[in-house]
């Protein structure tokens, strides 16, 4: 499988995004500081995830998160998240 992933930074409340055949691995890597992308903003929290049986099914997906109409859907899916977030 493979897991396309929504990170926010604890630190900053910034999202990051990614995907991986190991989910777990790797948010343990971006909480070490091991992804120099993130390195500098974490620690993260795992907000959201889906999983694929295809390779580039995920990388499709993430790609579709980094633009404005995957932001809105994320932002729809996390409603009430990111209600949650501000009380």
């Amino acid at each position: 499988m493979y897991y396309v992933y929504v990170l926010r930074s604890i630190k900053d409340g910034k999202l990051f995004n990614g995907y991986s055949s190991n989910l777990r691995q790797r948010l343990k890597e971006h909480n070490k500081g091991l992804i120099g992308v993130t390195k500098y903003r974490r620690p993260f929290e795992l907000i959201y995830y889906e999983a694929y049986r295809n390779q580039q099914d995920a990388t499709l997906r993430e790609k579709y998160f980094k633009t404005q109409w995957g932001r809105n859907y994320l932002k729809k899916v996390l409603k009430n998240y990111w209600k949650h977030m501000t009380t």
